[in-house]
């Protein structure tokens, strides 16, 4: 059971995981919420999401970490998906090279809505064969800038240092959105 105290230091932070269909943003997801492989066979409608508390060395968040359909069909509500998100990441599928190419689209439409979300890139798949090579996708975060991690939802690696990272990502978004926020005027 918590205390009072302990509730108060739990922040809720939304984060968004953006990219083409079929490069396993749901997949990811599930495989850290449960810690099983679950092949996703039916893709993501629209949105889905899930809530998960980390720990960052002392201080808790909860991310609520909406997972957002890649297919073009969806293009048309995903900018309401967006708002308000502290950190996203730019997820693509090191076997499909058009899902790496599509990087900047999803960089673009998200910041469009949400300019300053934190960004972040995360390879996945990393069990296949390559068609990007690992130092592509680094420059690319770079570019950002960001870091970049290596994902294999099917073996588990990366997973959980996948989340941690895109938690205290979220939570430096947050913190900066914070010092950007005007004063209130102060009278004497």
């Amino acid at each position: 059971m918590e205390t009072r105290g302990q509730q108060k230091k739990l922040r809720v932070l939304k984060v968004a995981i953006v990219g083409d269909g079929s490069v396993g943003k749901t997949t990811l997801l599930r495989r850290y919420c449960t810690g099983l492989f679950q092949e996703s066979r039916v893709l993501t409608i629209g949105v889905d999401f899930q809530t998960v508390i980390i720990n960052l060395g002392g201080e808790r968040v909860k991310l609520t970490v909406w997972d957002i359909a890649g297919q073009e069909r969806f293009a048309f509500v995903r900018d309401s998906f967006y708002r308000g998100s502290r950190a996203v990441a730019l997820t693509y599928d090191v076997s499909d090279p058009k899902s790496f190419y599509d990087l900047p689209r999803w960089r673009d439409e998200v910041w469009r809505v949400v300019p300053t979300a934190l960004a972040l890139v995360v390879a996945t798949k990393i069990d296949l064969p390559r068609a990007i090579p690992r130092e592509e996708g680094i420059t690319f975060a770079r570019s950002l800038p960001g870091p970049y991690y290596e994902t294999s939802s099917l073996a588990g690696l990366g997973v959980e240092r996948f989340f941690f990272a895109f938690a205290r990502r979220a939570l430096e978004g947050a913190r900066l959105a914070e010092r950007r926020k005007p004063k209130a005027d102060r009278w004497p």
